[in-house]
């Protein structure tokens, strides 16, 4: 092993050694041996192939050990992620102290140059480049607050530890920290005792910004310019420029979230303004203190008149006013009257006071100064205005069509939902060219109703730059869309707002360009969407609707005929990538799903949803941030301007034939199985998932639905727990097989090498199966489930090891993940860690379904839940 791998293996053994003196401490040295006795059958066990001793151990636990020792692995898991996640910071500057490391946009733009691109080509497509990240909470994130703010602390100490020239001294003073911060964490309960609300999502998506992405941000356009300075001798980068904003999903996320109501959505905008406003004053005070300069040009004497400290006037009236700001969105908080002089409630005059200083400094031969925090702080304000973040509004498609029913039946013109599509079209268009107004003034609707318009009119009182699109999940029509546009008209919101169909089972991805189509054959659409037009694809529900081979096929056929569509038209067409952690919601590297996305459906723009986990680990910290945004940077612009060439129509043949199969093949089990519903409900901890208190969101769209209404995050939590990761392959062992047995072996591997859509699909497969454990599931079933039901069981544990042959084969490779030795590594050294929670959780499922008010029993068996969703570092 190379000295980088070293450097994580004394990390986690440095952790690992504080952990345990923390719970010898707690709870004797008896306690620790027994933690310690654990471990080593687990790795016993998976070295020799045989658990029993291991299970035998666990078992014979009584009531009073079992949350601590639940709690021992968790922890321990919890710290090998954050020196897993330090270990890529150290990594990084290690290969730029070697001067080894590849920027991934400075190697872009050398691999552009030598297929003949300009440098103006080049800074065009980053000038008019449009990523935006939307941050979104997760109903499965596993990790509380208080818990993360001191993951955040140990990996200070682990930086402040990682220098060549450190005193023992200095040493044993971190060393001490790091044992009393996680002493700390020891002595934290895991387990919220309530559900976060939406407000505290959002407080935590703010405290992401204000902690990591804040100091990112100026970072990341520091390695542009760098970059471009470096290969095509670009010296700056415009001013203006934000090729990556955030928006959130934190506070307007409503769909099947009664949580969510209007005067939620009103508060998050008015906390996001706070906490802008709160950091824009903290560094215009220290520029304010260090801008002493008296000499400045013309323009900047105009506006100042003859002061003496003429940076610091200017800079002073924008602390002043970023103080009135904050005051008024706290009075606003607090219910109370807000004065609104003298505030800032658009990033205009910030940006133009800031360009104002920094062009005199330039001018008067201090371009030091002007490109030091100045400029920073430009670049935020250029990226987060003056409201940190755009909020997305979500509301499912059915709760506008009961609303509009509600209005035509108060008139008496019939009932809006029994209506055919034609005419609710020809209604809704009506509508929106008549002058006069729908909504009744004298009108009682139901408080489900009364929750939409108020919705509407939230968004007409708020500003317009508070908020980014409409989103209309379960969309199937063009009226679902022209209905949204109708009640946003009818109360009063004046600036057009994106109004986004989301296309989410595989029905409605394939009807997805006809609906769009007729919106455009609509001269009133057409001229409300003003030549751009966004679509979000579902990667979840379509998943779970039809499996993941048939859902990743239909959703690249849907862009691209959605981008086809909009060529035709003239129309500038934003995808949004309704992605998740897991592979079965489209998870994955996102530089290489950007890559591997239909040829021309990028151009220039695209959205992505980043969820719960996946936000720290993606930008929890500024130097991982940093090296993410340089990844969405540079893959959007190699999207942009060197596409992938289009499938072969014999590729596109094999995909088509293997979709249909897989889906077939994927619905007859889960939804014509007869035993599939028990089997699924009595080997994972899918009923047991409502208890634990994670996000603000119900794990169910209906309290007393099915299988059919869990949501997609909890459906692919609850496989992950006993490791048969059942939906990211179900479906695709048949597809693949017979395709191999149909002779196409060298076309897929064809399609392996040559197309980065078929690429990225075998290879997330892999690493999911590489993380697929049938013996571990198989031990839960024979705890758990009924003797009538494990025929099923065997089924799918055949399919699951007939699907990683299949996998290997084309990979041509002896082991899954074989040629990504990291991942590899990261999934052998944790399971033997991993492996006690999952024989642990099987006999808490046990006793808990025997006692189901046995406390101690359930505590366990949630942090038993944490445990593994933090080994296996992604929940959903």
């Amino acid at each position: 092993m190379s000295d980088r791998q070293a450097s994580l293996r004394e990390n986690v053994r440095l952790l690992g050694d504080c952990l345990g003196e923390t719970m010898s401490n707690h709870l004797g040295a008896d306690f620790l041996e027994k933690v310690e006795n654990i471990r080593l059958l687990s790795k016993d066990g998976r070295q020799s192939g045989d658990s029993t001793a291991l299970i035998e151990a666990l078992e014979a636990l009584d009531d009073n050990d079992i949350v601590p020792v639940a709690r021992a692995f968790n922890q321990f898991l919890n710290l090998s992620n954050i020196a897993e996640q330090y270990h890529r910071v150290h990594r990084r500057r290690t290969n730029e102290s070697l001067g080894v490391y590849q920027n991934p946009i400075g190697d872009l733009l050398k691999r552009l140059k030598d297929k003949a691109l300009t440098a103006e080509q080049m800074m065009d497509a980053l000038g008019n480049q449009s990523i935006d990240l939307v941050l979104t909470a997760h109903p499965t994130e596993v990790v509380r607050r208080s818990l993360i703010r001191k993951y955040d602390n140990i990996s200070t100490e682990l930086e402040s530890l990682d220098k060549d020239n450190i005193l023992p001294l200095e040493e044993t003073i971190h060393i001490r920290r790091l044992n009393e911060i996680i002493t700390q964490a020891w002595h934290t309960d895991e387990i919220r005792e309530q559900r976060p609300t939406p407000v505290d999502e959002a407080k935590w998506g703010f405290a992401v910004i204000e902690q990591s992405l804040w100091h990112a941000v100026p970072r990341f356009f520091r390695q542009l310019e760098e970059q471009f300075s470096h290969v095509l001798d670009v010296q700056t980068i415009p001013l203006n420029i934000a090729p990556i904003r955030f928006s959130t999903w934190m506070g307007g996320d409503r769909d099947g979230n009664p949580n969510v109501t209007h005067k939620v959505t009103e508060e998050v905008t008015l906390l996001a303004r706070w906490m802008a406003a709160d950091l824009y004053i903290k560094d215009l005070n220290v520029l304010r203190s260090e801008f002493s300069m008296t000499q400045c040009n013309q323009e900047l004497r105009e506006r100042v008149g003859e002061s003496a400290q003429p940076y610091r006037e200017i800079l002073r009236d924008l602390e002043n006013k970023m103080l009135a700001t904050r005051s008024w969105a706290k009075a606003k908080l607090e219910g109370q009257k807000a004065p609104a002089d003298n505030i800032l409630l658009d990033s205009k005059q910030l940006v133009d006071d800031l360009t104002l200083c920094y062009q005199s400094l330039i001018d008067c031969g201090m371009k030091v100064i002007a490109n030091g925090s100045l400029l920073d702080l430009i670049r935020c304000a250029a990226t987060f205005g003056v409201t940190l973040v755009k909020l997305d509004v979500r509301q499912d498609a059915s709760r506008h069509i009961e609303a509009l029913s509600a209005i035509t039946r108060f008139y008496g013109v019939g009932d809006y939902a029994e209506w055919d599509e034609a005419s609710r079209q020809a209604f809704l268009l009506t509508e929106l060219n008549s002058k006069r107004p729908l909504l009744p003034l004298e009108w009682s609707p139901s408080d489900d109703v009364h929750e939409v318009i108020e919705t509407f009119k939230m968004i007409a009182k708020g500003r317009s730059n508070s908020f980014g699109s409409y989103i209309i999940s379960m969309a199937s029509s063009p009226s679902d869309v022209l209905a949204v546009a109708l009640l946003l008209k009818e109360t009063g919101v004046s600036s057009p707002m994106k109004i986004v169909p989301l296309f989410e089972t595989l029905a409605d991805l394939d009807n997805a360009e006809p609906i769009i189509e007729q919106l455009f054959s609509m001269p009133w659409y057409k001229a409300y969407i003003d030549g751009k037009q966004e679509v979000m694809i579902g990667y979840s529900d379509s998943a779970k609707d039809a499996g993941q081979i048939a859902a990743t096929w239909g959703q690249y056929r849907a862009q691209e005929a959605l981008t086809k569509l909009c060529k035709k038209h003239g129309v500038h067409l934003t995808l949004f990538h309704g992605r998740g952690g897991t592979v079965g919601r489209g998870g994955g590297p996102a530089h290489v799903a950007i890559l591997s996305q239909p040829p021309g459906s990028v151009n220039g723009s695209i959205r992505v949803t980043e969820q719960g986990e996946m936000i720290r680990f993606k930008f929890g910290i500024p130097d991982i941030a940093v090296r993410s945004l340089e990844l969405y940077c540079s893959a959007v612009m190699e999207a942009s301007l060197s596409p992938a060439s289009a499938p072969k129509e014999e590729w596109r043949a094999i995909m088509d034939e293997m979709a249909e199969i897989g889906m077939n093949q994927y619905r007859g089990i889960v939804r014509g199985h007869e035993d599939f519903v028990p089997y699924f409900r009595a080997i994972t901890p899918e009923q047991e998932l409502a208890k634990l208190p994670l996000g603000s969101r119900p794990a169910r769209r209906k309290v007393d639905g099915g299988v059919e209404s869990l949501r997609a995050i909890p459906w692919i939590f609850a496989w992950m727990q006993i490791r048969l990761m059942l939906p990211a392959w179900l479906g695709a062992e048949s597809a693949l097989f017979q395709a191999i047995e149909s002779g196409h072996l060298q076309s897929l591997q064809e399609m392996h090498e040559e197309w980065p859509f078929f690429g990225a699909y075998l290879d997330m497969l892999d690493m999911v199966l590489a993380k697929a454990e049938p013996e571990i599931s198989e031990y839960y079933e024979k705890r758990l489930v009924p003797e009538e039901l494990t025929s099923l069981g065997l089924l799918l544990r055949r399919k699951l090891k007939q699907v990683s042959e299949c996998v290997k084969q084309l990979k041509q490779q002896e082991r899954l993940i074989e040629d990504n030795k990291t991942i590899r590594q990261s999934i052998d050294v944790r399971n033997p860690y991993i492996d006690p929670l999952h024989y642990l959780q099987a006999e808490l499922l046990y006793r808990s379904r025997k006692s189901p008010d046995n406390r101690q029993v359930n505590k366990a068996l949630m942090i038993t839940m944490a445990g593994i969703a933090s080994g296996m570092q992604n929940t959903g």
